[in-house]
């Protein structure tokens, strides 16, 4: 049966968010927000933490307040290119930094990735020294030219950690995948089956032909098939099915690609979700 998203509830966050049901460490929480619980108005509504969609301000700034108490942490919000930067969280972070992924062995401060599609990725070390949040959309999870991508970018940051003693290796690692585009939702062209199999030849599995030259692809698989690689095989969440998909479950995810055109722009006038992570 396909594991679905977890209901478990805290009492600081809106019973309709996401805790992930991972063996995490006792000192490591995470939550990921849904469309509910915030102050935008449609088409924003309520919950959305992007600054960068056209939402009023105030309805924004109100909103990551409302994460910042709910988690009792800073969460620091990144200025995400679909890149493969990891930036290292330290007391003095601040919002707007560019980078895909952020990584922290400090307390109280919130690794946190916004997504509307793309997949969220949550690790953790078991011994909760260190803690990370990816924004793995197929550009970052393909990575550049030498197939480097955002979750190799991840791993050489614990490993940087580990060098110094502080965290333990990719075996001792576990992650955790939230909502994104499902794969009966995301239609893609050869170029993007072909970049992933140069890297991955066993990629092509994740790949359904849907015409000439169209598929459609398995971001979570993919995903997974890269921390495979990387030596990281205790990954829990986001297992491909309906109720993972952000696309088909418009009451409670925003989905970029769903709502694309839908002002008429074809830019895709919808929020974006928080997945965050932190050392408590």
């Amino acid at each position: 049966m396909s594991r679905q998203p977890g209901q478990n509830v805290s009492s600081a966050f809106h019973p309709d968010w996401l805790i992930p049901d991972w063996p995490a460490p006792g000192g490591v929480r995470a939550v990921f927000t849904t469309r509910a619980g915030g102050v935008s108005a449609a088409p924003f509504d309520s919950m959305n933490l992007g600054d960068h969609v056209g939402d009023q301000p105030a309805s924004v700034a109100a909103n990551r307040a409302l994460l910042q108490r709910a988690t009792g942490t800073h969460a620091v919000f990144l200025n995400q290119l679909h890149g493969n930067e990891t930036m290292l969280l330290d007391a003095c972070s601040a919002d707007g930094q560019p980078a895909d992924a952020c990584v922290t062995a400090r307390n109280k401060l919130g690794c946190t990735i916004m997504v509307a599609d793309c997949l969220p990725v949550l690790l953790t070390t078991l011994d909760g020294v260190a803690v990370a949040a990816a924004h793995a959309g197929w550009r970052g999870l393909a990575g550049d030219r030498s197939g480097r991508g955002i979750l190799e970018s991840v791993y050489e940051s614990f490993s940087a950690l580990a060098q110094e003693g502080r965290v333990l290796p990719a075996i001792e690692t576990i992650a955790w995948l939230g909502p994104c585009i499902g794969p009966s939702a995301f239609e893609v062209g050869a170029d993007v089956k072909a970049v992933f199999e140069a890297r991955q030849p066993a990629a092509e599995r994740f790949f359904v032909p849907i015409g000439p030259g169209k598929y459609l692809a398995d971001l979570p698989a993919l995903a997974r098939l890269r921390l495979h690689a990387l030596g990281i095989s205790r990954i829990y969440g986001n297992d491909g099915s309906a109720p993972w998909c952000t696309v088909g479950n418009p009451s409670r995810f925003f989905s970029h690609r769903r709502d694309a055109g839908v002002a008429g722009n074809g830019l895709g006038t919808t929020g974006r979700m928080a997945a965050c992570i932190w050392l408590d």
